[in-house]
């Protein structure tokens, strides 16, 4: 009775048909067995190479996360954590004050209408830059001077050139007869003023990344919208802005990103006021931890739900971004 054929007979049958059909040398077969068996010991290699980068990136990120969640769920002051297991006490409180909550819808209010003036007028500024056709330039050079000022410096700029006494703004519309007002005296006119000097800051930025994008978008389908009697309006959104969607839509997402941390500016210029009117969530979390208080606990799970939030917003930016990715492709 024959015994049943192993794999390795198998195998065997078919190396050697293999050699038959097409004369490989049994060396070649050998060597062609070392590569595969290489190409497959690859993945271990470079999880191998690639593990000082994920240790660091577990240090960088996953501890302070980790640390941030004991802090907030323990009486914890700036001096002496984890004293005390509190449970969901910490998000309690921060919950129930006022100033943390209002921040919340502040600091939202902020980064989505900066993120979409920047956006908007960024475009713009971008389509006029890109439509000259003789490269970025100087004037464009000279529009990311502001991007790459310290937000330190830009907020003492601005709160020199808009001192309601002696400000450089100031003398130039009483040299003008134009009545001049205090722009950070009430609370809607600073939180306004503070979302301009956003915009100012960060459009170049916008400007910068579409610029790039409206190079690679297909002139001849341009060409092809005129000659079929497209308007500029019409070849924007048929052509132009589907092959450049998914650059806006991240740059909006990173804008909306960067307005939720603003800090330096509100802090150099309002320190928050006058009252809470621009006091952003930051600058709130800045205070309960580090400004007085040294609640560490309450600040973590401050930080905590304000990390959610950030989340929920950028949710339907991200899927928005992803769609048109996909539709793009």
């Amino acid at each position: 009775m024959s015994q049943p054929a192993t794999r390795g007979d198998a195998y065997a049958r078919i190396a050697g048909a293999v050699v038959a059909a097409t004369g490989t040398t049994d060396a070649q077969l050998a060597q062609a067995r070392s590569f595969r068996s290489r190409k497959q010991r690859k993945p271990h290699a470079s999880l191998v190479f690639a593990g000082p980068t994920i240790a660091a990136m577990g240090v960088l990120l996953a501890f302070p996360f980790v640390y941030t969640i004991g802090l907030s769920v323990t009486h914890s002051t700036l001096g002496l954590p984890f004293q005390a297991f509190t449970g969901f006490d910490n998000f309690r409180q921060a919950l129930e004050t006022e100033a943390f909550t209002g921040s919340l819808w502040r600091t939202t209010a902020f980064a989505l209408l900066a993120a979409t003036l920047e956006v908007v007028i960024g475009v713009a500024i971008a389509l006029v830059l890109e439509a000259r056709g003789s490269g970025f330039g100087v004037i464009g050079t000279i529009l990311l001077l502001p991007m790459v000022t310290p937000p330190v410096m830009v907020g003492v700029a601005w709160q020199l050139l808009l001192a309601p006494a002696g400000g450089g703004l100031t003398v130039l519309w009483k040299a003008l007869g134009i009545p001049g007002f205090d722009a950070f005296g009430t609370g809607l006119s600073a939180f306004v003023t503070l979302v301009l000097i956003e915009v100012w800051q960060w459009t170049p930025f916008v400007i910068l990344l579409v610029y790039v994008a409206l190079l690679g978008v297909d002139r001849e389908q341009i060409e092809a919208a005129t000659l079929d009697g497209a308007n500029l309006w019409h070849r924007f959104t048929a052509v132009i802005y589907p092959a450049i969607a998914p650059i806006t839509l991240g740059v909006l997402l990173l804008r909306i990103l960067g307005g939720f941390k603003v800090f330096d500016v509100a802090y150099v210029i309002t320190q928050g006021g006058p009252g809470f009117a621009t006091t952003f969530t930051t600058f709130q979390v800045f205070r309960t931890a580090l400004d007085g208080g040294y609640d560490t606990g309450v600040a973590s799970a401050e930080t905590l739900i304000f990390g959610l939030l950030i989340g929920l917003v950028t949710l339907g930016v991200s899927a928005a971004r992803a769609r048109a990715t996909r539709s793009g492709a």
